[in-house]
């Protein structure tokens, strides 16, 4: 009884007048929507009978003409589903196609730059660092010239940055000028009978020799100006010389250096280590001459120090000299012979050489 009763409602919604009507409109709707999808199946249905045909060059008969009118009629697109592919389809295959060959082209062997040794970047910071007014081109240049294969671009990124703009050292500032640059100096000796003498000493920095020196019991400026004139004759004059303030280097003095074109450098007061080769070659005489003899008057003084000056000169080695003597000396190997000491300031230094027996 319930079934028959849920059974007749169905029944009777199917025999609606309105039920029909939806169903037709629905049909219509549907086969407007899928109208392209059944053209192209009829089309395709048509080709593939017209190809199983057995002539080797398919005939249209009438039929089939009035069949291409009407689709034609029917389907105002047929023209582009005949087309396999459409242009812009073959213009995104190109350019995926490209974008794959590159991307198998570059990660073919290695990636990026090529390393670089251990070696080369320590040299490249050691350079960097000796020549601070060295860009990436001049360093680039002398790896070049070493045989190193590397572009200046690596050059410059293995280079250490400098938070400042470059600058050389103060060694390297005072080596470009110690050609140029003399000190001068006095310093007093006792004599036996208690007199003071006074000695004027000339230093050159380039090798620290000591250029000039004189001895007297009154220094005037007049006469420590004579001493600039006779430590550097014939325009050999330098372009600086550094001397403290004292009274001594007066008026006279002043010309006469001013004169000859040499500039004055001048101490602050009172502070005798901004004077410091002049102050340590005083040092060194009175250590290494002064210290172990009396002086007996001013003939004895001069000859002692010319006595001692050959020795400094041309044997003593100098620290600030790599361990040479502002002379010069070759270095004798073995093979020379046995080492012969020769005395100096009799005997109160001695110079070692080797002697074939």
């Amino acid at each position: 009884m319930t079934l028959s009763f849920l059974a007749w409602p169905r029944r009777a919604a199917y025999s609606s007048p309105f039920v029909a009507l939806g169903l037709a409109s629905f049909g219509n709707e549907l086969l407007f929507r899928y109208k392209p999808v059944l053209l192209v199946k009829a089309v395709l249905a048509a080709a593939s009978q017209k190809l199983r045909r057995r002539s080797k060059r398919p005939q249209f008969g009438r039929l089939d003409r009035l069949f291409w009118v009407w689709l034609s009629d029917q389907w105002a697109g047929w023209r582009e589903a005949l087309h396999v592919i459409r242009p812009a389809t073959v213009i995104r295959w190109h350019r995926q196609g490209f974008r794959a060959f590159w991307t198998w082209k570059s990660r073919r062997g290695r990636v990026g730059r090529p390393r670089v040794s251990s070696e080369l970047a320590d040299l490249v910071r050691t350079m960097a660092l000796a020549n601070p007014l060295w860009g990436s081109p001049l360093i680039h240049g002398e790896l070049l010239k070493l045989g190193f294969d590397v572009s200046q671009r690596s050059v410059a990124r293995l280079m250490p940055r400098r938070p400042k703009p470059p600058s050389q050292t103060w060694r390297t500032f005072l080596k470009n000028h110690l050609a140029d640059l003399v000190s001068v100096d006095f310093f007093v000796v006792p004599t036996e009978t208690f007199r003071v003498l006074y000695v004027f000493v000339v230093l050159l920095h380039h090798r620290r020799r000591v250029l000039h020196f004189n001895v007297t019991d009154s220094p005037t400026a007049a006469w420590t100006a004579q001493q600039i004139v006779e430590a550097f004759p014939d325009d050999s004059a330098p372009r600086y010389l550094l001397r403290g303030r004292d009274n001594i280097y007066g008026c006279e003095f002043r010309r006469r250096v001013g004169s000859m074109g040499i500039t004055e450098v001048l101490i602050a007061p009172r502070s005798p280590w901004q004077n410091p080769f002049a102050e340590r070659v005083i040092g060194t005489i009175r250590r290494e001459l002064l210290d172990h003899v009396i002086v007996l008057n001013e003939a004895h003084l001069r000859r002692r120090l010319c006595s001692y000056l050959r020795y400094y000169h041309g044997s003593r080695t100098h620290l600030a000299l790599q361990k040479d003597a502002p002379e010069p000396r070759a270095v004798e190997p073995p093979e020379h012979g046995r080492v012969v000491a020769l005395p100096h300031v009799s005997g109160l230094h001695y110079r070692y050489v080797r002697c074939a027996a």
